[in-house]
């Protein structure tokens, strides 16, 4: 998954001194650990380095972090060799343009609604939830439900 527009709502906040913040949604980071749950890997690829998405990726326990990354089709194609996935197994949720090489390759491709057009007509799928408002909750249900995982998740809570 991207990160800015994705896991948060695209804001990124610099105060006086030149220090990073953003705004994460927690049920998002639950649903993280929900996929990690079923057995599920997680990854992220982000145009942009960052000591806080470093700090929150590390308190997720997401063992893929690429910042920085300008052509996110090699730090994608890094992943999937790493793991010995098809392009058919993944799930990738972006926003922007920058994600458009990911986006065509995977087979479940997402978009959040402030996506641009070219980015939302490239996807099998848009988002109700706006990125960093539960935008990765919805995908994450989605797929737990598909892979009849859901259940599983919910009955440790009962």
């Amino acid at each position: 998954m991207d990160v800015d527009g994705v896991l948060t709502d695209g804001k990124i906040v610099l105060d006086a001194n030149g220090i990073e913040s953003k705004a994460f949604y927690v049920q998002d980071g639950t649903a993280i650990t929900y996929l990690h749950r079923a057995g599920i890997k997680t990854a992220i690829i982000s145009g942009r380095a960052s000591k806080v998405v470093e700090l929150r990726a590390k308190e997720l326990c997401i063992e893929d972090v690429y910042l920085g990354i300008h052509k996110k089709l090699d730090a994608y194609e890094q992943i999937i060799n790493k793991h010995k996935i098809e392009d058919s197994e993944i799930c990738y949720i972006g926003d922007d343009l920058i994600d458009l090489p990911i986006l065509r390759k995977v087979g479940f491709s997402v978009a959040v609604p402030k996506a641009p057009p070219e980015v939302k007509e490239s996807v099998s799928y848009i988002t109700e939830a706006q990125g960093g408002y539960g935008a990765v909750r919805e995908v994450t249900e989605k797929i737990l439900k598909s892979q009849g995982k859901w259940n599983t998740i919910i009955s440790r809570y009962y």
